[in-house]
C-alpha cells in the first residue's frame, strides 16, 4: 500500500499540463492549453486543460479529471501505478509493500499481462548482465554495433538465453500463471510443452508512451534460414503492434520540443540516433505505417521527416505511408541516405553535427522525392511517365489544405515538365471521384440512419436531472461563497389570497441550497448526484477551505467526468470562439444568486408539475368519482406554481 502522505505529496507536486504535455501536444489558449484529443479522431482541438484547476476535459469523448484520471484513462493504470508513474516523474520517493502470489493471483487479467512483461524485461536485463552467455553472446552483440553501457541500459536491452525453456521456468517459480505468459506470446504452449519464444534472441522491449512494457522484438544472432531474423510479440490485451511506435517513450519530450519526429525501420536505428544525440526518432517496428500510429505523432507535432536507406525497393513499398501521413494533414519530408548505408550505420559514423547537418541539407519535401524517384524508372517511357504523374498528384489529393493542394501542384508542374492546367484538371477528376464515392456512402449512411431514427422514439430531456446538476455546479463553484439572497416567503393576503413576501436574507450558497432543500423535502433522484451533494453539503460544513481537488481526486469515473465537465464550461464555451461573432456568453460570477435562486425555484416548478401529474392520475384511477380534496391539492400547487413563474418571469 502507498502512504497517505505520500499520495497527497504527489498530487500537490504534479501539474496536470506538465504530465499531459508528454503524451499530447498542448498550445497555449489564454490561461488554458488545448491540443488534439488523445481518446478520438479529431483534426479541430476539443482537448482543454487548467493549469489554475489543474483539470482536463476531452469534450470529444466527455472524460475528464485531474493528471492521475489522465493516466489511468489514457495508459489504463491502475490508481496506485498512476500514483507510482507521478511519484517516479518528479522523484518522490515512494513506499510499497510487496506483493505476494496471493496478491499477484487476484490482478485482473489485463493487468496481470503488464506484470508478466515487466518481470520478463527485468529477467532479460539481468541475463544480460549476469550470465556468462548474456555477456559473451547477446552483450557481445550489442558491443559490436556500437552501444555503449549506458545506451543498453536505456532502452532496457536483453537477451533471452539459447534453452527451450529457461525463462517460462524461472516466471512460474516466480509465481506467474503459464496462461499469461501465454497471452503475452512470451511462451509457446503446445498440448503439455511450452518453449520461450524468444530462445537465443537478443531483447529489444517496445514501451508505451508512459513507459509500460508492451511486448518485445527478438533478434536471433546465429544463421539459421528456418528462423526468422526478427520475431515480434504477438497481438495480445495490451500490445497492438499498429497502435505502437518503437523509442515513443524516450522521444516523446524531444518531439514536442523539436517540432519534428524522424521515422525510420528498426530498433537499431532509434537506438544509434539517441546515442548519438538525435533523440527525436521513433520506429514503425519493421510493420507497415499505420493510421493509428500516425495519430500518435500528430499528437504531439505536425511534422514528419521519413529516413530511408539506398535501398530503391524498400523506399517505393515505403512510400504508400507517406499517403497516410499527408491525409491527416501533416508535413512530410524524407531523406535517403548514401548507397550502402541505413540510419543506423550513418549514425555510428558520423558525429551529432555532422548527421545534424545531413538531415537539413538533404530532407526533402515528399512531393520533389517522389517525383525524383518515380521518375528516374520512367523519364524514358510516355505511358509510365503519365502514370508516375498520376501517382503524384493521387497523393496531393489526400491533403486537406487547398492552399497547400495549389503549391505542391505547382511544384510537380516544374519537376515533371507539365503544365498546371492539366494537373489541376487531373486533380479535379481525383477530387470529384472521391467527392462521388463519400457522398454515396454518405446517402447509404444517412438512409441507414433514418430507418433507425423512425424506428426510436425521441430522447426527451430529463429535465429533473439538469436541473440538480447545476445545484452540484453552484455547490462545486460558488459554495463557500457568501450572497444577498432574495428569499420568497408565502403568506396570505387580506383577500386570503396566496402571495409570495421577498425578505434579504445574507447566507453562504451551501447554507441557502441545503435549507431550501430541506424545506422543501427534496430529494435527488440522481444516485451519484445525491453522494456528491451530501459529500460537499458535508465538506463544506465541517471544513471552511473547501478543495475541488480533494474531489476529483477520491470521486469514481463517473463523478470525475461529471465534475470536470461542470468546471470546465467556461473553457467549453471558449472553443466555440463565441467573441469572434460578437456573442458574449454572461458569466455565472456576475450573479450568483440569482443563479442559485433561478435554480432552486426551476426544481421547485419541475417537482410542482409533477405532483399534479401525480394527483391527475390518482383522479382517473378513482372509479367512485372526482375526490375533492385531491382537487384542492392540485389547485393549491397550481396556484403556488403561477406564483413562482412569476418570480422566474415566465409564462404559463
Amino acid at each position: 500500500m502507498i502512504s497517505p502522505r505520500t499520495i497527497d505529496l504527489v498530487f500537490e507536486t504534479a501539474r496536470v499540463e506538465e504530465v499531459i504535455g508528454d503524451f499530447v501536444q498542448l498550445k497555449k489558449a489564454g490561461t488554458n492549453f488545448k491540443g488534439l484529443s488523445p481518446f478520438s479522431d479529431e483534426r479541430s482541438p476539443s482537448f482543454m486543460v487548467s493549469p489554475v484547476k489543474q483539470i482536463w476535459k476531452d469534450f470529444s469523448s466527455g472524460k475528464g479529471g485531474n493528471a492521475v484520471a489522465f493516466l489511468m484513462e489514457h495508459e489504463h493504470f491502475t490508481y496506485p501505478e498512476a500514483i507510482k508513474y507521478l511519484a517516479k516523474k518528479y522523484n518522490i520517493e515512494i513506499e510499497e509493500t510487496e506483493q505476494s502470489n496471493e496478491q499477484k493471483e487476484q490482478q485482473d487479467e489485463r493487468e496481470s499481462l503488464y506484470l508478466v512483461s515487466e518481470f520478463a524485461n527485468k529477467y532479460f536485463q539481468n541475463i544480460l548482465h549476469k550470465t556468462d552467455q548474456g555477456k559473451s553472446i547477446g552483450l557481445g552483440y550489442f558491443k559490436e554495433r556500437g552501444f555503449t553501457e549506458e545506451t543498453i541500459k536505456k532502452f532496457d536491452l536483453g537477451y533471452s538465453l539459447d534453452e527451450w525453456q529457461a525463462f517460462t521456468d524461472e516466471a512460474l517459480k516466480q509465481g506467474y500463471k503459464l496462461e499469461f505468459l501465454e497471452k503475452t506470446g512470451l511462451t509457446i504452449v503446445k498440448d503439455e510443452k511450452r518453449f520461450d519464444r524468444f530462445k537465443g534472441r537478443v531483447m529489444f522491449p517496445i514501451k508505451s508512451m508512459s513507459g509500460r512494457v508492451l511486448g518485445f522484438g527478438g533478434r536471433i544472432l546465429i544463421n539459421d534460414r528456418k528462423a526468422a531474423k526478427y520475431v515480434n510479440s504477438p497481438e495480445s490485451d495490451i500490445y497492438h503492434k499498429s497502435n505502437v511506435l518503437y523509442g515513443i517513450y524516450h522521444a516523446k519530450q524531444s518531439i514536442a520540443k523539436e517540432d519534428n519526429c524522424y521515422l525510420v525501420e528498426g530498433y537499431t536505428d532509434v537506438i544509434q540516433f539517441h546515442q548519438t544525440g538525435i533523440k527525436n526518432v521513433v520506429s514503425s517496428s519493421g510493420t507497415a505505417l499505420t493510421s493509428e500510429q500516425i495519430r500518435l505523432i500528430n499528437r504531439l507535432t505536425k511534422n514528419i521527416t521519413v529516413l530511408f536507406d539506398g535501398d530503391a525497393a524498400g523506399m517505393r513499398a515505403s512510400l504508400r505511408g507517406i499517403d497516410l501521413i499527408l491525409e491527416q494533414g501533416m508535413n512530410v519530408k524524407v531523406c535517403t541516405f548514401p548507397e550502402g548505408e541505413d540510419p543506423d550505420s550513418f549514425a555510428k559514423h558520423n558525429t551529432l553535427e555532422e548527421l545534424s547537418v545531413y538531415l537539413v541539407e538533404n530532407a526533402k519535401d515528399f512531393i520533389q522525392f517522389k517525383a525524383s524517384v518515380l521518375y528516374e524508372d520512367s523519364k524514358n517511357d510516355p505511358i509510365k511517365k503519365a502514370e508516375t504523374i498520376r501517382d503524384i498528384v493521387n497523393s496531393i489529393s489526400k491533403i486537406p489544405d487547398r492552399i497547400k493542394k495549389e503549391i505542391y501542384i505547382q511544384e510537380c508542374s516544374k519537376i515533371m515538365d507539365i503544365s498546371e492546367e492539366v494537373l489541376f484538371s487531373t486533380l479535379a477528376q481525383i477530387d470529384k471521384k472521391e467527392f462521388q464515392e463519400t457522398n454515396k456512402q454518405f446517402k447509404t449512411e444517412q438512409r441507414t440512419f433514418e430507418v433507425i431514427k423512425n424506428q426510436q422514439p425521441v430522447e426527451k430531456i430529463n429535465v429533473q436531472y439538469v436541473l440538480e446538476r447545476k445545484i452540484i455546479e453552484a455547490l462545486l463553484l460558488y459554495g463557500n461563497k457568501t450572497e444577498d439572497f432574495e428569499d420568497l416567503l408565502l403568506k396570505e393576503n387580506k383577500q386570503g389570497q396566496l402571495v409570495l413576501e421577498p425578505v434579504i436574507n445574507t447566507a453562504k450558497v451551501f447554507e441557502k441550497i441545503f435549507l431550501d432543500l430541506q424545506d422543501d423535502e427534496m430529494e435527488f433522484s440522481n444516485p451519484q448526484f445525491k453522494t456528491l451533494y451530501y459529500t460537499i453539503i458535508d465538506t463544506l460544513n465541517q471544513n471552511p477551505d473547501f478543495q475541488l481537488n480533494n474531489f476529483i481526486n477520491s470521486a469514481d469515473s463517473y463523478i470525475s467526468n461529471e465534475i470536470t465537465s461542470i468546471l470546465m464550461e467556461d473553457e467549453q464555451h471558449a472553443l466555440a470562439d463565441w467573441e469572434r461573432v460578437h456573442i458574449y456568453p454572461k458569466k455565472k460570477i456576475d450573479s450568483i444568486a440569482q443563479f442559485v435562486s433561478e435554480t432552486i425555484l426551476s426544481l421547485r416548478c419541475f417537482l410542482i408539475d409533477q405532483k399534479v401529474k401525480e394527483f391527475q392520475q390518482k383522479t382517473l384511477q378513482n372509479k367512485t368519482g372526482v375526490n375533492k380534496s385531491i382537487l384542492e391539492e392540485v389547485k393549491d400547487y397550481s396556484s403556488l406554481k403561477m406564483l413562482l413563474s412569476r418570480k422566474l418571469n415566465r409564462a404559463l
